[in-house]
């Protein structure tokens, strides 16, 4: 289901008829703009359509059962419904209940690395793979590109700077934040022996506003000359703030739309290279402060991992993420496709453990902070914060 706002005030509307703390104690998170709230706009807006729904599933678990003709879940995947009892390990009763959902539109849950079916002939065909190949690993992109990081233990940390903004913590404890600004969810390593949660901070507007620049203001300037082009103005950028929240609803602003916003222009001061600076260290404080929503509810940084990709790429980005979060960047030449790969070995047993799939995975190069500016960095995110405080009241 689209991934717009227009849920919102479902969400908002179950998390106070259901009640807040009992949404948190059970759910880990408020029902939100998820899932399970984009199919009660369904139900309540499309009636037609949603008559029609024999199962409620995520992209993914379309794409296996079109591969497969068998349609299952995964912990991690219910979790991503906002449908995750995590009290009891299971499908969410209180959801069902208050939504009015069918429990038998939820499909059978099974270990995210396991066994879930089979290539079939025709499927094989059109692929040009062979029938009877095993489907054995299935996740979310944040989960799966933890996993392509070795991000699954307790304090590790992976992030994504694309489109939108990602950082993923990994605890061993049920977590959550009492304005569900971040969000946790099942691990793909998770079993009741051995929990492990991923708790998940968004930036909708990251790499997007770089591109906006690039598209309305750089006339197509390519990336590496922007890059070069904002380092050459201070740090700071003499004073100008670009809030990047021009993506849509944003969850640490608790689900506000505020719009991206340049704060501080001075016609006099500041040229195109504040205004690429101002960008990029907009997006880092913005993350940041969405580090420190999960820094208070127990998830520490001290380590960050990463694909060498992306905004990682801006040499000023790096160095900034790494001053504002006081954080060791270690990046590394890997994606998703990598991860989910050793995660459909490890599912058919090619790999005996987690230890063993990611024996060869190397960092490529590690961002340390900078103690000459980290100073700087930290009055600049003040000024930033100070702001988003007057704009968003947070």
């Amino acid at each position: 289901i689209w991934c717009d706002s227009r849920a919102v005030q479902i969400g908002a509307k179950a998390a106070k008829e259901i009640g807040e703390q009992k949404c948190l104690q059970t759910l880990l998170n408020l029902p939100g703009n998820f899932t399970a709230t984009r199919l009660k706009w369904i139900k309540d807006n499309e009636p037609d359509t949603y008559k029609k729904i024999y199962k409620a599933i995520l992209p993914g678990e379309y794409i296996a059962m079109k591969m497969s003709d068998k349609i299952v879940t995964t912990p991690s995947g219910i979790s991503e419904h906002i449908m995750w009892d995590y009290s009891k390990g299971s499908l969410a009763d209180i959801m069902l209940d208050y939504f009015g959902f069918d429990k038998n539109f939820y499909a059978d849950v099974m270990p995210s690395f396991a066994e879930q079916g089979e290539l079939t002939a025709k499927a094989a065909d059109e692929l040009g793979l062979k029938a009877g190949t095993k489907i054995s690993y299935r996740a979310g992109d944040q989960p799966n590109n933890a996993l392509s990081l070795n991000v699954l233990n307790p304090g590790e940390i992976a992030a994504t700077a694309g489109t939108s903004g990602v950082v993923y913590g990994i605890s061993e404890k049920p977590a959550y934040d009492s304005k569900s600004r971040v969000n946790s969810f099942v691990h793909v390593n998770y079993s009741k022996e051995n929990p492990r949660y991923g708790v998940l901070l968004c930036v909708s507007g990251t790499g997007i506003l770089n591109s906006w620049l690039r598209t309305n203001i750089m006339d197509g300037m390519d990336y590496r000359s922007m890059n070069d082009l904002a380092s050459t103005a201070p740090i700071g950028s003499d004073g100008l703030s670009i809030l990047p929240f021009g993506n849509g609803a944003e969850r640490t602003l608790e689900n506000n739309d505020i719009g991206a916003q340049i704060c501080g222009l001075r016609f006099n001061t500041h040229k195109k290279q504040h205004l690429l600076r101002a960008g990029q260290e907009g997006i880092v404080f913005a993350l940041n402060f969405g580090l420190q929503i999960m820094h208070n509810i127990g998830v520490k940084v001290s380590k960050v991992r990463a694909g060498d990709a992306n905004m990682f790429l801006s040499p000023l980005f790096g160095k900034a993420f790494a001053c504002v979060t006081n954080a060791v960047v270690e990046l590394y030449n890997t994606d998703g496709s990598a991860g989910a790969a050793r995660g459909a070995a490890l599912g058919t047993g090619f790999y005996k453990n987690l230890s063993e799939a990611f024996e060869g995975l190397k960092s490529t190069r590690t961002i340390e902070p900078d103690e000459k500016i980290c100073d700087q960095y930290k009055q600049a995110y003040a000024n930033w914060l100070e702001a988003l405080k007057k704009s968003a009241g947070v």
